[in-house]
């Protein structure tokens, strides 16, 4: 992989999004306006992605100068790449015009329009990594992981309902200066009278109570004097302020679903209502925010969870796991449906091939070593404490939330991504040069597995590089014999660490579980995200509060959005809980920018960033120190939009033609505006002979006759066909097909659909796709922001 190079951070950062903005993609086309005229220019169309680094692609464009008709091209590309994997976005950079096409023009013209086509094009562009995956050939073969497949204990309610989660059998602790005791091992706030006689849990502003943790659980107005003795700071700062309970006008009270193993919540709002999928025999249930499907011809319940796909004959189960045998109705959901948003998951699709190929992206990063081991520090709960990881000789720390393994008499500390060594447990650490491949026989059963994904070398000038694909972030790759998806977590059981430190509660770290249990309330799979929300599921009630964890890489968020009687607010942070720093924005926490300045800038090569906002929006640049300016789409080079014009959407052809599709075939552009008809070469073939009926006899007779009189005919077609394929190494022809306009076609619509539903999936709160719980499976993107480990 290429070196990221730290100017190159600064620009990718910014125009991926400014502070993570909920537009990733805008879409295509996209307009630049220029004071000499407007360019509208339609999607990339890929032709070869070389190691996820070097990308060359086509486009087709509207170029309209000041005064002057509109005239149609299209261009072939060349850049550097750059792959967010959080943000699903493809930073391109170093962009090289190859060629320009303009039909129908004269020389002169052409060249003209050549130089001013050049004026408007960005030094940068940032495309939908869902839209450039669906254009690159799929891998026929790749490395799966045996995973457990053990499906969650599935609860399901017609009304509001939360699950509380408990990572095991509870364990308690006293509460100082109370008679009082709470639940170390769950992030729901539930507590105990000092007999265990009565139990009492805070979902949001209501307070509920029972005799058992099973239920039936009740709302309660009042609560013991004990909780008055609660600290108005620190771990119970925010109960505190629910001491008395809040008097509150119609509370909703949702049911409470006790569990001590993973489980999930299948919450309906009233009676399950259907709607049906045209061309299946397949209806979804419109009013749940899970991924709920009966197949009609055996009345089959469908429910997908982590990526993973259960089946029961009823919805009371019993669940079996079923991501292998689902029908083949599943395949056949239309891109159109929003049902479509499931098609990551279901083994076979095209969109569940780009999912998997997009796992094996890596993200990759280039160090200074001396600076990076200087952050590097690892803190336990206690003395350093080691369990054997089982099928090997290796040992890995228990009591602390990093990933610390001990490699014989060597300590190895995978933080952030990043590999580091150590004589001791506790450090002082230094960058590894290089990771023992005993590491990479760790099985997935072992609670830090997820670190076989990071891989690390000394490149020759001394700076280490570090790379880490989406099994790190805690979705992997599952299942070839029909087809690989992409699920989250292992499926396997981690008991968590809970430690006893001297003068202070106990500390609950938990491991990674794919599913509901443990106060984890759901498993957003856009983002690798854990999270609990204590309106937990369904959008019920005034308030919401959601906290997120990834315990595969230590990274943890909080959002709040209330409205209760001490007012409304809202906030937004992630929280770093190994270092106690807040930041304030998503990129802010993440791997590359954790490690801030020990990434290697080029040469003497610096960067400043200048971030102002103006009539026309937010603009985002980078101004080098050799003077070189790197603008967004939406910046310098005008404003940008997304959507068809009249015209409809356009392709670039491998000939240099601009096509475009009218629902019943295929157009060619004339270059000024007209479009004629074209046909494909089966359709003329079929016409000709259907009017020629002996033409296929006589044509093996002149192809006999003519092979004769010129022996060496056959090897000089295959020298030419040979020479001109290796300069037109993405088209078999050099002619119009309409079998790859076609597959061009399917590639857009596939792509826009896939990026439109990670954008819903990891930015809207509910729905398909939305919220915590994202339907998409695995299939959407990986990361966690914050600090990984």
């Amino acid at each position: 992989m290429r070196q990221r190079k730290i100017w190159m951070v600064v620009i990718g950062f910014l125009l991926m999004g400014a502070s993570y903005m909920r537009a990733q993609d805008p879409g295509w086309p996209r307009q630049m306006t220029k004071p000499s005229g407007t360019l509208l220019i339609y999607q990339p169309q890929v032709d070869d992605w070389s190691n996820f680094t070097d990308i060359k692609w086509r486009q087709a464009f509207q170029l309209t100068l000041k005064g002057q008709k509109q005239v149609v091209g299209a261009a072939s590309f060349e850049s550097t790449t750059e792959v967010n994997t959080e943000t699903h976005t493809v930073f391109m950079f170093n962009i090289k015009i190859l060629n320009t096409y303009f039909p129908n023009q004269d020389p002169e013209t052409t060249a003209q329009l050549d130089q001013v086509f050049r004026t408007f094009v960005p030094l940068t562009l940032n495309a939908s990594l869902d839209r450039i995956v669906a254009y690159v050939p799929k891998p026929q073969s790749l490395p799966t992981v045996n995973l457990r497949n053990d499906p969650p204990f599935i609860f399901v309610s017609y009304s509001p309902a939360i699950l509380l989660g408990v990572d095991g059998e509870p364990v308690f602790s006293d509460i100082s200066g109370t008679d009082l005791k709470y639940v170390v091992n769950t992030t729901w706030p539930l507590f105990s009278d000092k007999t265990k006689s009565t139990f009492y849990l805070l979902v949001d502003n209501i307070w509920m109570s029972s005799g058992d943790l099973h239920g039936p659980w009740g709302r309660v107005a009042t609560l013991p004097k004990e909780f008055n003795k609660l600290p108005a700071s620190g771990r119970f700062g925010d109960v505190k302020k629910m001491v008395p309970p809040p008097s509150l006008s119609g509370p909703i009270v949702p049911q409470v679903f006790y569990s001590a193993v993973p489980s999930e919540v299948i919450l309906f709002d009233g009676q399950p209502k259907y709607t049906e999928i045209p061309g299946t025999q397949l209806v979804y249930a419109n009013n749940t925010d899970s991924p709920v499907f009966v197949y009609s011809a055996t009345q089959t319940y469908y429910y997908l969870a982590a990526g993973r796909w259960f089946s029961a004959p009823r919805l009371t189960g019993p669940w079996t796991f079923a991501s292998m045998e689902l029908p083949p109705d599943f395949a056949r959901i239309p891109l159109s449906n929003p049902a479509s948003a499931i098609l990551a998951s279901v083994p076979g699709t095209t969109q569940a091939k780009d999912a998997v190929l997009i796992a094996q992206i890596p993200t990759t990063m280039t160090l200074d070593p001396v600076k990076a081991a200087a952050q590097a520090n690892v803190s336990y709960t206690g003395n350093p404490s080691f369990a054997p990881i089982e099928g090997t000789s290796l040992q890995y720390a228990t009591n602390t939330p990093d990933k610390v393994i001990q490699v014989g008499d060597v300590y190895y500390l995978c933080l952030q991504g990043v590999w580091f060594m150590s004589t001791t447990p506790q450090g002082p650490w230094t960058t590894a040069s290089s990771v023992p491949q005993v590491i990479y026989t760790i099985p997935p059963s072992s609670p830090v597995y997820n670190v076989t994904y990071v891989t690390q070398v000394t490149n020759s000038d001394g700076y280490v590089q570090s790379s880490y694909t989406a099994g790190y972030l805690g979705a992997f790759v599952m299942g070839a014999a029909v087809g690989a998806i992409v699920t989250s977590g292992t499926g396997y059981y981690y008991p968590p660490y809970i430690g006893y430190p001297i003068g202070g509660y106990p500390y609950y770290h938990p491991y990674p579980t794919p599913y509901g249990a443990y106060g984890t309330s759901y498993y957003h799979t856009a983002n690798g995200a854990y999270g609990v929300s204590q309106t937990a599921y369904g959008a019920y009630g005034s308030a919401t509060r959601t906290a997120s964890y990834n315990p595969y890489t230590g990274t943890s968020t909080r959002t709040a959005s209330t409205q209760t009687a001490y007012g409304k607010q809202s906030v937004g942070q992630a929280y770093n809980p190994y270092t106690g720093s807040y930041g304030a924005t998503h990129q802010g926490s993440s791997p590359t920018a954790q490690w801030g300045q020990s990434y290697v800038s080029q040469g003497n090569k610096s960067a400043t960033t200048q971030h102002y906002s103006t009539a026309n929006g937010t603009v985002a640049s980078a101004q080098g120190s050799q003077g070189g300016k790197a603008y967004g789409t939406s910046s310098a080079y005008g404003s940008s939009y997304a959507g068809k014009n009249s015209s409809g959407d356009m392709y670039a052809g491998h000939d240099g033609n601009v096509y475009q599709n009218t629902g019943s075939g295929w157009q060619k552009s004339n270059g000024s505006g007209g479009w004629t008809n074209v046909n494909s070469s089966q359709q003329d073939k079929a016409n000709y002979e259907q009017s020629h009926p002996n033409s296929q006899a006589n044509a093996q007779a002149d192809k006999s006759s003519y092979e004769q009189s010129h022996p060496n005919s056959q090897a000089n077609a295959q020298a030419d066909r040979s020479s001109y394929q290796q300069s037109h190494p993405s088209g078999s022809s050099g002619g119009f097909s309409s079998e790859n306009m076609d597959q061009e076609r399917q590639n857009r619509e596939s792509g826009a659909t896939q990026s439109q539903h990670y954008q819903s999936g990891n930015h809207s709160s509910g729905g398909w796709g939305g919220g915590g719980r994202s339907w998409g499976g695995g299939g959407g993107g990986y990361g966690g922001g914050g600090r990984r480990r």
